[in-house]
């Protein structure tokens, strides 16, 4: 193996600059929303080749009802090793066609399109990497694996068992989702996430003529959707937010039924009971109404633990050390690194550092992708930390 120099990594990422763009080019012109898994065949198959030409072995796992998910390792690789995961994923929360009006875009130093930041920019990280260190001749001692879903944008509910599975036999995980804001910040702290439907069964009756027959489902998730709200502590980290309404039948009729879908936020793993019993716990105040809930917070918090801050601070280090300004911050977002957070040292927020995630100015740049490329191959490099 070759001696350990950062100048070697950081001018070998810089020389990667046109493959970079050109990888990138031909993942987002490959559309792959979440929810058509024939969309994500092509492109597993670029980078089932792209992770062939550095020497690591692919498996495709099957998904029942999504596109499945890519797991590759090195094909030379020593037994009785501590191991990382590489963590990403390939899907995105554009439907078919978007490329129509969003075309992919280069423009001196930042390059738009449908899913450049979230988070294919990061795929793109992970794969130059893991092919400058090959091409150095730098072999990390800590065996690099690789995962890449395609549900993560709708909740990862096929993948979430291989993920844990993988984080439990790993020392460290990190995860190529988005850098924070525009100075990139990696995300040490994330809001766990929930999903809860509001069902709300009323009885039926003619507006005009005998309204008192009636049970308005809809006068009562009124008042079921201020209770919702008042569950909001911005202090805490506690967002409760009713996105979608639904109900009646038509408007001469008291409504028999409504619905409301509610999206939850909660900063503290200790703050999630609490939350889902006081949802869970809402009672019709309306004669003749019934309302029941269900959902839960099904992504956890990550939390600033012990071995993730350590995971941090090393990663202070390598910034420094590649003359590369690091910050941390929260976000709002859940991610797969909540779920490895419970069972091994996580850092999240490695991948391109731009804007406009689910957003039609959705961009990254050119120059702070290059070094977060030399970046996660300096910390790929990097021996088994204390506490692994």
């Amino acid at each position: 193996m070759s001696t350990f120099s950062s100048v070697q990594l950081m001018n070998a990422a810089k020389s990667q600059r046109s493959n970079v763009l050109t990888l990138l080019e031909k993942l987002v012109k490959i559309e792959t929303p979440s929810f058509d898994p024939h969309a994500q065949v092509e492109i597993k198959k670029l980078i089932d080749h792209e992770l062939q030409m550095v020497d690591y072995e692919t498996r495709w796992l099957s998904g029942a009802n999504y596109g499945g998910n890519i797991y590759a390792r090195p094909i030379s690789r020593a037994k009785n090793v501590h191991r990382q995961l590489l963590l990403g994923h390939i899907d995105t929360v554009w439907p078919i066609g978007t490329l129509e009006n969003m075309p992919f875009l280069v423009n001196q130093n930042t390059v738009k399109g449908p899913g450049v930041f979230d988070m294919k920019g990061g795929v793109v990280q992970l794969l130059t990497a893991l092919r400058i260190l090959r091409e150095l001749d730098y072999v990390p001692s800590v065996m690099p694996l690789v995962f890449l879903n395609s549900d993560e944008e709708i909740g990862s509910r096929e993948s979430c068992r291989d993920i844990s599975r993988l984080a439990k036999v790993c020392c460290r995980t990190f995860v190529m989702e988005p850098a924070l804001g525009d100075d990139g910040a990696l995300k040490t702290r994330r809001k766990g996430v929930g999903r809860f439907t509001v069902h709300v069964q009323g009885k039926a009756a003619h507006a005009g003529l005998d309204p008192t027959a009636g049970a308005s489902a809809i006068l009562e998730l009124s008042h079921v959707i201020q209770k919702l709200f008042a569950l909001n502590d911005h202090d805490k980290g506690i967002s409760v937010n009713v996105g979608v309404v639904d109900g009646g039948i038509r408007p001469n009729v008291v409504a028999p039924v409504s619905t409301a879908t509610v999206d939850v936020r909660v900063l503290e793993s200790e703050d999630i009971p609490r939350i889902e019993n006081a949802i869970r716990s809402i009672e019709s105040q309306t004669d003749g109404v019934t309302v029941s809930i269900d959902g839960r917070i099904g992504r956890p918090a990550l939390e600033k633990n012990r071995r993730n801050a350590l995971l941090w601070e090393y990663a202070q280090t390598c910034a420094d050390t590649l003359g590369i300004e690091l910050s941390e911050g929260t976000a709002g977002g859940g991610s797969d690194g909540s779920t490895t957070s419970l069972y091994t040292a996580t850092l999240d927020g490695l991948g391109s550092v731009g804007d406009g995630a689910h957003a039609d100015h959705e961009f990254v740049y050119i120059d702070k992708s290059i070094e977060r490329i030399a970046l996660l191959a300096m910390l790929i490099m990097a021996p088994a930390l204390p506490g692994d």
